[in-house]
């Protein structure tokens, strides 16, 4: 099975098992979210890499109600869940279906953003979509990634690792999905 179709599959329960698969999930979205310069009046334009859901950027949307939102994904299904989610909000993203290092980005955004996603490239991808980042980004505009790295030495990964799969287990997720 390859990621676009593991993220398909998983579009159905995604939101709700980012809440027990994150370790303090309300903070680390309020803190990707805080940090966005302005005060919420600003007609930003935006780019999500990796959207899904579009659980950050509707969190994004609903402190910014003017921003305009471009969410890009491999997944249509986790897409079709972003699309509803907007339309809740009486919003319509410009949707985009590919993958970062390939489809056409657009040009001139304010704001770029992304939440456990990038993580899935290689680190020669990483650096390909950052500069792409930085060629599509407004001059003074500013790119968030909300991600997860490793510990700064192997043994402390591996406490991480292991304090993670313990509270994710204690919140009795099930072995398919913890896999997933």
């Amino acid at each position: 099975m390859n990621i676009q179709e593991a993220f398909n599959i998983a579009a159905g329960d995604y939101d709700n098992l980012r809440r027990v698969l994150i370790p303090c999930f309300d903070d680390f979205y309020k803190t990707a979210v805080e940090i966005i310069p302005g005060d919420g009046t600003a007609p930003l334009k935006v780019l999500d890499l990796g959207a899904g859901t579009g659980l950050y950027s509707g969190m994004v949307q609903s402190i910014f109600p003017n921003a305009e939102f471009t969410l890009l994904d491999l997944a249509p299904e986790m897409l079709e869940k972003a699309k509803l989610r907007f339309s809740k909000m009486g919003k319509s993203p410009k949707i985009l279906i590919g993958d970062y290092i390939e489809t056409d980005l657009g040009s001139s955004y304010n704001l770029i953003i992304s939440a456990l996603s990038i993580h899935h490239l290689s680190d020669v991808d990483k650096e390909l979509l950052y500069q792409r980042i930085y060629d599509v980004l407004n001059p003074g505009g500013i790119f968030i990634n909300a991600d997860q790295v490793l510990g700064k030495t192997p043994d402390l990964e591996k406490l991480y690792r292991q304090h993670w799969l313990d509270s994710v287990r204690a919140k009795n997720i099930s072995e398919e999905d913890l896999k997933a």
